[in-house]
């Protein structure tokens, strides 16, 4: 059974001691790249090796812009046992100002996709009984809806920007889309039929890599995890060439690999939980499937500024 939801929530983030930083954060991270992640409902920075993490922010899926001096993010106010209200909000990384976009005209916002000139951010966004493709300016002006959901229509989830901001990403569990600024479908691939025996959920990302050319798709594969202490099914990176329109798996069957982002054109970062273990941790890895590091523990939702 597809799972429609946002997020992947495997057991609880334990608390963690963070270094407290020598310098500023203005003259630690600036003109640095490196990784905004979520840990405890918080929004937290690294270098791009994983080093001086700091808590920036309160809040959910963390997008960094790509000079990396911004990072985008849902703020979450719980109001009843069982609500939440969710907008649309830009930290500065310098000065830990947050910026709420209160004029978006909904109280349930999530995902945020940076244009690569930070000019623009786009995200989803559920006024009504379905969930919308829109745009807002990054200094939250010019909102406007990129392509409206429809009733009984199945959501598309996890946009991302092509790499020249002229069409979008996302994928509805069955499909992957590109879609133009007008909201018209340009491409369509049945996910199953460039993964065999693979899908995704709710939560399968989807990122652009820095040259433009291919996808990395977080996918759920109909495979045994061999794990006693895993509840789902098996996940797995692959990437898709979209002139090609050849799928590659990166992660080996031994290595579950999920949320993952382009670090250049040559690896990545992407969670993953050894056997065992409790909590998620980001890692990096090259696309042939060598080189791997952990980076950071206790983490979730990674992204990385431009190369």
């Amino acid at each position: 059974m597809k799972r429609i939801i946002l997020g992947r929530m495997r057991g609880s983030v334990r608390a963690v001691v963070v270094l407290a930083l020598a310098a500023s954060p203005a003259s630690v991270f600036c003109g640095d790249r490196h990784i905004a992640f979520e840990r405890d409902q918080g929004v937290w920075i690294s270098s791009v090796d994983g080093v001086g993490e700091k808590k920036i922010a309160d809040g959910i899926f963390p997008a960094i812009s790509p000079d990396g001096t911004r990072v985008a993010f849902n703020t979450v106010e719980k109001t009843s046992d069982t609500s939440y209200v969710r907008h649309m909000a830009v930290v500065d990384v310098a000065t830990e100002k947050v910026d709420v976009f209160k004029d978006v005209p909904s109280d349930n916002s999530y995902y945020p996709s940076w244009t690569a000139d930070g000019k623009q951010i786009l995200f989803t966004t559920r006024p009504h009984e379905v969930w919308d493709l829109v745009v807002v300016n990054s200094d939250g002006t010019n909102f406007h809806v990129l392509k409206p959901g429809v009733q009984n229509e199945v959501t598309r989830y996890s946009p991302i920007w092509a790499r020249y901001g002229q069409s979008v990403f996302c994928q509805d569990m069955t499909n992957i889309y590109q879609i133009g600024l007008d909201g018209a479908v340009r491409n369509q691939w049945k996910i199953d039929k460039l993964v065999p025996n693979g899908d995704m959920s709710g939560d399968g990302r989807i990122d652009v890599s820095p040259d433009g050319k291919r996808l990395l798709l977080s996918i759920d594969m109909g495979e045994e995890s061999g794990r006693k202490d895993w509840d789902g099914p098996l996940p797995a990176l692959w990437t898709f060439d979209l002139q090609s329109q050849k799928a590659i798996r990166v992660t080996p069957k031994k290595l579950f690999g999920w949320d993952g982002v382009w670090l250049d054109n040559d690896s990545i970062l992407f969670l993953s939980r050894a056997a065992g273990e409790k909590q998620d941790s980001i890692y990096r890895i090259s696309i042939d499937g060598k080189n791997l590091k952990r980076l950071i523990k206790s983490a979730r939702f990674p992204s990385v500024s431009a190369p």
